[in-house]
């Protein structure tokens, strides 16, 4: 079990350093290549308003993704683990059932209220900022 927990996190921190290494790539301006003949390139200061609002949009959306994706993930390896160990303490000691399933309800439901608490940033970022 602590071999597979260690996987886990493992493969979520290389999910996440692969995602917060890959913002350049997304924050690359598209355009056409520079010529090959000539290497002097020049910027433009002007930026179009529209182009703008298109990348505060796109930036917004990539990030309620991650936000919300990484919350639920979360969620539901917490609710498995939690799952899980109240189903192995209820084996052990039958007769704790209904201390147990009760502990097991209540943390299922504050981690479904941080799930939702994450919901409710993702929609504060995509409507009011």
């Amino acid at each position: 079990m602590k071999t597979m927990k260690k996987k886990i996190s493992a493969l979520l921190v290389t999910l996440v350093a692969l995602l917060v290494l890959a913002v350049p790539a997304f924050a690359a301006e598209t355009g056409a290549p520079a010529d090959s003949q000539n290497i002097q390139t020049t910027t433009v200061e002007v930026e179009d308003e529209e182009s703008g609002e298109d990348a505060v949009t796109s930036t917004k959306a990539i990030a309620s993704a991650l936000a919300i994706g990484v919350a639920a993930v979360a969620g539901c390896i917490a609710m498995a683990m939690v799952s899980s160990k109240a189903v192995e303490g209820i084996a052990r000691q039958p007769e704790a059932e209904g201390k147990i399933r009760t502990t097991l309800m209540l943390g299922l439901v504050f981690i479904e209220t941080a799930i939702i608490y994450a919901l409710l940033a993702v929609i504060l970022i995509i409507f009011v900022l």
